[in-house]
């Protein structure tokens, strides 16, 4: 038996670890690539002062005295909510006090609760702005079919939009300045090619905790790097799904809302980009949003996050390939680049390299991984990540990882988008808790419910490889697998958030 085993591991299982690690070396290449280029563009937008308002035409909206207020473009902002009882009042607020005339501005709050009296109290606060002279229109239906995309849909229908010509959006938890409309509209007035304008956001509640801390730094390089440089080299970019304006002409062209994935955004996105309109990304206006400070929550996000994008791939790929009307550059990057490298592999790489693959590697000594790729590329990546957030330096290592505990959940919702899994379609809203933490303790569950199973195995697997590592190995890896255990393992009984 002991001779089998030998000839078994040295003929089958040790090449097959090979050619994983190898792999693996080569997606390390991949992403780096990625990275250093992305990288790139933003230094070249900050060294060339390349602004939106470099690239594209801006004019202030001046005022006419002949024409009045018919020198506005009307716009209509959709509010999309769902018992949103710690929020509603601050996305309406804010909505309603954007500087723009009363008689060009049409809020619309889409409003699918279910609780009879946080439907009321929506309706309440609709009323109160109806009050003060503002267009405010509170608009229901008797289901929730589509969700988000279904509600944002159905908004559309109503005849008072077709007077529109620009279409705001802001979740529930999001809190424009009062100036938005003024820096986003002269963009697509003057710029007729242009379909979106997007906003970055700025998280109002990042302090709350050290999961907040660790997304915070995660977003803010989404939106410096993925965001900027998309716009910058390609003016394509996923749409954020809130803070951004459309032009309506481009969402009719792409054929509007559509609920076949729980990213509608994405998707509205990738339709009006393949029919040649641009996107802008305006890095430095900034709208305040809320980051879910809640373990639970956080990983629903995620896995709606992963989900999607890999559903929407696995059902536009082939459009993309036939389509006639971009060039195969644009092609190529979006499959590759936009889809394939960010939205899909990046996820799997990350868990399967440095979760299986490095803890594993202690049980083969004769299989060996070169330095450069788990410490130099790595720490490379890791420095271009956190100068989005120069602040939070000192958590590089926390946020390290915490992202290889998240990237387990983000594989599987992206294995589950690609091969239509029971829960391609599961949309969980996010909790929002506005000012709840700061007026009162929040509930705490038992123990037992608190358990994630999952991220307990994993933990518990990377401590005996950490072990094996300190009592038989020689190359100091057990260092590495025993933080990463320790942070599977308190994500495992849930002492992450609040």
């Amino acid at each position: 038996m002991n001779t089998m085993w030998r000839e078994t591991r040295s003929i089958v299982i040790v090449p097959v670890f090979k050619c994983l690690v190898a792999m693996c070396l080569i997606i390390t290449l991949l992403v780096f690539t990625e990275s250093v280029y992305m990288n790139l563009v933003v230094l070249y937008v900050k060294l060339f002062n390349r602004k939106p308002e470099k690239v594209y035409k801006w004019e202030a909206i001046q005022e006419d005295m002949e024409l009045g207020h018919e020198n506005y473009p009307m716009v209509l902002i959709q509010i999309p909510m769902y018992n949103e009882r710690e929020v509603f009042e601050l996305s309406i607020g804010a909505a309603c006090r954007l500087i723009w005339p009363s008689d060009r501005l049409i809020v619309q709050v889409l409003d699918d609760s279910t609780d009879p009296s946080i439907m009321e109290l929506v309706n309440m606060e609709c009323a109160k702005w109806a009050s003060k002279d503002i267009n405010i229109k509170y608009e229901r239906r008797d289901n929730r079919n589509g969700y988000k995309a279904g509600a944002l849909k159905h908004g559309m229908r109503h005849s008072y939009v077709k007077q529109c010509n620009y279409l705001a959006i802001f979740d529930a938890d999001f809190q424009p300045e009062p100036d938005y409309l003024q820096r986003v509209i002269p963009f697509l007035i003057h710029n007729p090619e242009l379909a979106l304008v997007q906003a970055r956001w700025r998280f109002v509640n990042a302090n709350t905790c050290l999961m907040t801390r660790i997304q915070e730094i995660s977003l803010n390089y989404h939106f410096m790097a993925e965001q900027q440089s998309g716009s910058t080299r390609h003016a394509f970019f996923g749409f954020n799904g809130t803070a951004g304006v459309w032009r309506m002409t481009a969402m009719e062209e792409a054929g509007g809302w559509k609920d076949r994935t729980t990213v509608e955004d994405m998707d509205l996105a990738v339709r009006a980009g393949l029919l040649n309109w641009k996107f802008v990304f305006i890095n430095d206006l900034e709208v305040k949003s809320e980051l879910p400070s809640q373990f639970k929550a956080f990983r629903f996000q995620q896995h709606r996050w992963s989900c999607g994008p890999a559903n929407l791939f696995r059902k536009m790929t082939m459009e993309i390939i036939h389509n006639k009307k971009v060039k195969l550059w644009k092609k190529f990057y979006v499959i590759y680049s936009f889809f394939f490298l960010r939205k899909i592999i990046v996820h799997f790489f990350t868990f399967f390299f440095y979760c299986v693959i490095l803890p594993t590697s202690v049980f083969f000594p004769e299989v060996k991984i070169p330095i450069w790729s788990t410490i130099y590329v790595p720490s490379l990546i890791t420095v271009f990540s956190i100068i989005a957030t120069p602040r939070s330096f000192y958590l590089v290592l926390f946020w390290v990882l915490f992202e290889n505990v998240m990237a387990m959940h983000r594989t599987k919702g992206t294995f589950i988008g690609l091969f239509e899994g029971g829960r391609v379609n599961e949309w969980v809203v996010t909790e929002k808790l506005g000012d709840t933490l700061n007026d009162k303790l929040l509930p705490s569950n038992g123990f037992l419910k608190r358990v994630n199973l999952k991220e307990m195995m994993m933990g518990i697997y990377i401590l005996c490889c950490g072990c094996y590592d300190f009592a038989f190995g020689n190359a100091f890896l057990y260092l590495y697998l025993f933080m990463q255990a320790t942070a599977f393992l308190i994500s495992g009984v849930g002492f992450v958030g609040t």
